[in-house]
């Protein structure tokens, strides 16, 4: 069948391929090879179930031997195949296989290293995930031959590729000083060309020292002059190699090969100057006090001799109090006859206007450049969501947000970008669950009743937060949003138990116009789906009774959708609110029931324009709730901060002894045509909610 006519019919064969669990090796080491093997021509049984029956004297049928030929070279034609699906699935059924037999794996690795020069991102990525696998189950078993090849990947264009190549490197066994330095030079070459994954490959260089702890003492002695000072006594500090050799350096103490350190314990010291660089980047390791409790011991555990020189901290650098006598030679020990206020002024780190800007602007810097690196790689993911490997997406996306949440706590972090950040991975994650539902169903596959719906509108809250609750964002990038929310709608016409299909066409014609008059305003070309939407609109209008609008129609539509690489070119301001009420936890509000309260509420409002309308909900119930406006010209403080207090007027007090009121304040979405109808004089339009609710706890005053 991986020989048949149809490509799909080639796919599926692969595919299936790769869910068998028991198989002989001798078939499994056939499909490598197109010539017949010799154990075949001289028709020994294959298998463990042959084998057994023939030591019992039973007859084995002829089908064995056919199986071999029929298995001949299955493999080489998947990989070698004209179609990428075909090749895709080929590796795709490798990465299971390969956990079978270790001699399979290694057999295999030899076609798996040509692949990586697939013409193919998808067929790339997809060996070098398997090698990954591979590695884990420890049969990656990778020959001198094969690194000329496999670290060309290091220096592939795809973000995505060169990260898996690294994670190979992290498992990889190397097993001569050759191989582990041709692995060093290709990490530095991706270093070199690819400035911008710094902290992972300093990250992989520090595993792979710990792995090979003999190999790095050779390797530093080698690179020496790269990393001590200049003859003027400065490190290197720009030099993005000497902290990669650092690094690998520095690890070579944790390595079990390692008895005694060999590593001098001056460059332990030396790793001091760049220690928010490294700690970043080994965070997954040990935290920043950790690294600096490690490198002080390794840089007192030799004595240092007193004729090496000083390097004072440079400008710039975050001084460190607890890490002044570390970096010195010997502890630096005062000289006898100072004075203790000139030993004082010694041991003060020096005082700068400059740090905390630079620092600033460095970690400005580098959230913009992993912001940037995620972004392309949630692009890179795409094909992954249209084959279905839904685990491998919430996987990655999950430790996108892992990575950026490693940079909520610091308040020189651009707050607002990184929630537009995650706001956009909540969008991804929807989408990619909702266009599960719209694939071939597997035969392990079972959804709730209503599932769809609700990821529909969860995807749909979604896309209005993003578009709504974040200001200044370019034209580019709102019709990126403009089309998200385009698929979402065809996406909800393609579904017949899915209703409300008029306010869908009607949304849909909507947001095209807008779509239309930014693409004529900025003059950009539109993408291809909203190319073929525009054409097919007319024809999708006709089918406006409630049915499901022409199935494929939509279908070709949805197919035309591609998932396109978001560009953040600015800084986007976040639209949020906060609530509060003070001594209400510990004191409930007293109020008459039937009589109006007054709720004295403290009012912050962030990024809110005079031209938004916000609107203050208050609800006890779905069936008793009031609006307020809030007229935001009568509020102190400017666009970006606003803080006042409001006296908040909630007249339908029930007859109760205490209640409990969730208070929320929401904006009015502008090009949202909806008319909400309430009874209580509220907003016309949607809206959408900007701050968490607040529950205000009241207490009856009794008569």
């Amino acid at each position: 069948m991986v020989r048949d006519m149809s490509m799909e019919v080639r796919v599926a064969a692969f595919d299936a391929l790769g869910k068998i669990g028991v198989v002989s090796e001798d078939i499994l080491l056939q499909t490598l090879s197109k010539r017949v093997l010799g154990i075949t021509k001289e028709k020994k049984p294959l298998g463990q179930c042959s084998a057994k029956r023939k030591s019992l004297g039973q007859y084995i049928p002829k089908h064995f031997d056919i199986q071999a030929c029929v298995a001949a070279g299955a493999f080489v034609h998947g990989l070698e195949d004209e179609f990428y699906e075909v090749r895709w699935s080929a590796c795709h059924s490798l990465h299971t296989l390969t956990i079978l037999s270790a001699k399979f794996a290694g057999e295999a690795l030899n076609l798996l290293m040509d692949v990586l020069n697939d013409d193919s991102l998808n067929v790339r990525l997809r060996a070098l995930e398997t090698m990954h696998h591979m590695a884990t189950c420890d049969h990656l078993k990778v020959q001198e031959t094969h690194m000329h090849m496999f670290l060309g990947t290091l220096v592939d264009n795809s973000t995505f590729i060169r990260s898996t190549a690294r994670k190979i490197l992290r498992l990889m066994k190397l097993h001569d000083l050759k191989m582990f330095q041709s692995s060093i030079d290709g990490l530095l070459e991706n270093l070199e060309v690819y400035p911008q994954d710094e902290a992972d490959i300093l990250s992989v260089l520090f595993d792979i020292g710990r792995n090979h702890g003999n190999f790095v003492v050779c390797i530093i002695k080698k690179f020496s002059q790269e990393i001590e000072p200049s003859c003027e006594g400065r490190l290197d500090f720009d030099s993005v190699r000497v902290a990669a050799l650092l690094v690998l350096a520095i690890s070579a103490p944790l390595s079990e090969a390692q008895k005694v350190c060999s590593i001098p314990s001056r460059i332990f010291s030396y790793a001091v100057t760049l220690l928010g660089r490294i700690s970043h980047a080994l965070k997954d390791v040990m935290n920043q006090n950790t690294l600096l409790a490690y490198l002080s011991h390794c840089s007192k555990s030799t004595i240092v001799d007193n004729s090496e020189s000083f390097f004072p901290m440079i400008e710039g650098d975050i001084p460190n109090c607890s890490c002044i006598d570390m970096i010195s030679p010997a502890g630096m020990s005062l000289q006898q006859g100072a004075s203790e206020n000139e030993n004082q002024k010694r041991l003060e780190p020096r005082k700068s206007a400059t740090p905390l800007l630079d620092c600033q602007l460095e970690v400005h810097s580098e959230v913009a450049k992993s912001i940037k690196l995620i972004l392309l790689k949630i692009n890179d993911i795409w094909f992954l969501v249209q084959k279905g490997c839904m685990a491998e997406v919430l996987r990655m996306l999950r430790s996108f947000r892992e990575e950026l949440a490693t940079y909520m706590s610091d308040s020189l972090v651009s707050a607002d970008t990184l929630a537009f950040t995650f706001q956009y991975l909540r969008v991804v994650k929807l989408l990619a669950k909702v266009w599960e539902h719209f694939l071939p169903p597997r035969k392990t596959q079972s959804y709730r009743i209503g599932e769809l719906n609700l990821l529909l509108g969860k995807l749909d809250r979604n896309l209005k937060e993003m578009r709504y609750r974040f200001r200044g964002l370019s034209k580019e990038e709102e019709l990126h949003v403009l089309e998200l929310i385009l698929v979402t709608c065809i996406l909800r016409l393609s579904k017949v138990e899915i209703c409300c299909h008029n306010a869908t066409l009607k949304k849909l014609s909507m947001i095209i116009s807008h779509a239309e008059f930014l693409h004529k305003e900025g003059s950009i070309e539109p993408y291809n789906f909203v190319v073929e939407l525009k054409k097919s609109l007319g024809e999708i209008d006709t089918y406006n009774d409630g049915a499901s609008c022409r199935p494929f129609l939509l279908k070709r539509l949805l197919e035309s959708f591609s998932l396109k690489q978001f560009r953040l070119s600015g800084s986007p301001k976040h639209i949020k609110a906060e609530i509060d009420l003070p001594g209400n936890d510990t004191e409930p509000l007293p109020f008459i029931s039937g009589l109006p309260v007054g709720i004295p509420l403290e009012i912050t409002l962030y990024n809110v324009s005079s031209e938004n309308r916000l609107w203050l909900r208050m609800i006890v119930h779905e069936q008793l709730m009031e609006f307020v406006f809030l007229d935001l010209n009568q509020s102190g403080g400017c666009d970006e901060v606003r803080k006042f207090t409001f006296m908040a007027p909630f007249y339908r007090t029930p007859k109760a002894m205490s209640l409990t009121l969730r208070v929320c304040i929401g904006m009015e979405c502008l090009f949202e045509d909806v008319n909400l109808i309430t009874d209580c004089g509220g907003p016309t339009r949607e809206l959408v909610y900007i701050c968490q609710e607040k529950e205000v706890y009241l207490g009856m005053i009794p008569w």
